[in-house]
């Protein structure tokens, strides 16, 4: 993955450049059928989960007669080892997970684009030190490490989660975006910026930046896709207790509830499995799609 798309100079009114830049992606996305499905999936689990509480109460009275009951008009998921309504609790529950995978992304990105460049562009010691806490990061395995900071730092509180899984994943990226600042410098515009010392924060985030937008783009996505693996892992343990309704929360609990060992469970277990499945291969596809449109090698290559 490379970007590719960088040899031209950033429009010289950003927030326009910007706007149809936007634009002009999601044509391009919309004429692609992967990312066409991608930007629907997405689109679609954003709206369920901030959009379709409104319309769809969480079903919270527990109803001992109609425990583990099988998918019917009036549950269209079934119901849970309390006899609450699943599908109201799938509605309910990805808030959370997306609020923490966009958190995450977002941090992950800012940071590793921010030191990335800046490392890149600079060199000297602030590029050797920038390397050596990446490089220190890197060597630690990171879910055994936040299985550890896990038990002793009360991960109650889904953005302090996005922070911890942020400042664990930011070094790899922040490598890729150094590799392809130590490329950019060298283009002609870049050149003809320091000829005319317009300082280090201007070529850094006005000329060279917005020239690797693609490429941020898909890592965006990509962080989303790493963090929705590591919370849901982190909460089927047992070890990120968030209080309230949560995908990963409900696979956790048909577990120790014993669901797996009822056969008419089985819709109330894959509920929360389909559910964040779709939603990473909806990013999934998302990103393969940008890479394509960002890619001309790619796009020369389908």
């Amino acid at each position: 993955m490379t970007a590719a798309s960088t040899s031209a100079p950033p429009s010289t009114l950003p927030g326009l450049g910007a706007v149809r830049a936007i634009l002009s992606t999601l044509v391009a996305l919309a004429r692609n059928p992967s990312g066409a499905i991608g930007l629907f999936g997405v689109t679609f689990f954003v709206l369920v989960a901030f959009v379709g509480p409104t319309f769809v109460p969480i079903d919270t009275k527990a109803k001992l007669d109609k425990i583990y009951q099988l998918p019917s008009a009036e549950y269209l998921l079934g119901t849970d080892y309390q006899g609450r309504d699943v599908f109201s609790q799938i509605v309910h529950g990805g808030r959370d997970i997306i609020i923490v995978a966009s958190t995450t992304a977002l941090i992950t990105t800012t940071i590793a684009v921010t030191l990335g460049a800046l490392a890149g562009f600079l060199g000297g010691w602030f590029d050797s030190v920038v390397l050596a806490i990446a490089d220190i990061i890197l060597t630690i395995p990171q879910f055994p490490l936040l299985l550890v900071l896990a038990t002793f730092v009360r991960l109650n509180n889904i953005v302090l989660l996005g922070v911890l899984l942020a400042a664990l994943g930011w070094p790899a990226l922040m490598r890729a975006i150094r590799s392809q600042v130590l490329s950019l410098r060298q283009r002609d515009y870049v050149e003809a910026a320091r000829c005319l010392d317009l300082g280090t924060g201007h070529i850094v985030f006005r000329q060279i930046l917005p020239s690797m937008s693609g490429y941020i783009a898909i890592s965006f996505t990509l962080g989303m896709i790493n963090a929705i693996f590591l919370q849901v892992g982190l909460i089927f343990l047992g070890l990120v207790p968030l209080s309230g309704n949560n995908w990963g929360v409900m696979l956790q609990l048909a577990w120790v509830r014993g669901a797996i060992f009822y056969k008419n469970a089985l819709a109330y277990i894959l509920a929360p499995v389909v559910a964040i499945s779709l939603l990473q291969l909806s990013l999934i596809m998302l990103a393969r799609s940008l890479e394509e449109i960002f890619n001309p090698r790619l796009r020369q290559g389908a």
